[in-house]
């Protein structure tokens, strides 16, 4: 089901410590890979259909739907100029690739804890001799910064990190997706000018 960092066990521990004079022992989890909701709950407010998980020194309650989205994720807690607080995700594909590999660890520790307070993700499909190909997902497909975030953010962390880098190329679909920014549907629109 869910995987806990010891730094997300000992947060959750400590936060659970400042309110168990109220009655608080457990966690609710609700959402997606893309967007989450932690919060604090007592043991009254689990649901009768909720999932539950038994964790050292505290139980776990998800609803169906957000068993199964989040299945296989693992919870940790960053602490870092980008973003404070936890951070669920599925860990990322080993490449066999070292430079690829690089690529994908600095995507995972340094690129996504910071695209994921904005609801994205940034993916790493392929790399071919100096270039990256990347590729944007959640609330970075269709966004109207996803460039620049790209250009001006990405690109110049992989190529100062990874000097063998040269060219990034973006390989996502901005136009398509649930509700993207952009979409060739409304180019007809005033806004669109």
């Amino acid at each position: 089901m869910l995987t806990f960092t010891d730094i997300a066990k000992e947060r959750i521990l400590k936060f659970l410590d400042l309110q168990r004079d109220q009655g608080v022992s457990a966690l609710r989890i609700a959402g997606n890979l893309t967007e989450q909701k932690l919060w604090l709950v007592k043991p009254e407010d689990k649901q009768a259909n909720d999932l539950i998980l038994n964790e050292a020194g505290f139980e776990v309650y998800l609803d169906p739907l957000s068993g199964q989205n989040l299945e296989g994720a693992i919870v940790d807690f960053i602490d870092d100029v980008m973003k404070s607080g936890f951070r669920i995700y599925k860990a990322s594909p080993s490449w066999d690739d070292p430079l690829a590999q690089k690529i994908q660890d600095l995507l995972d520790q340094q690129v996504n804890p910071g695209v994921a307070s904005h609801g994205g993700s940034i993916s790493l499909e392929k790399v071919t001799a100096d270039t990256a190909f990347l590729r944007m997902g959640g609330g970075c497909q269709g966004c109207s910064s996803a460039q620049l975030t790209l250009r001006q953010g990405v690109e110049q962390m992989i190529k100062a990190a990874i000097p063998e880098i040269k060219r990034i190329v973006d390989v996502t679909d901005h136009a398509s997706g649930e509700n993207p920014y952009y979409n060739e549907a409304n180019q007809d629109s005033p806004l669109a000018q």
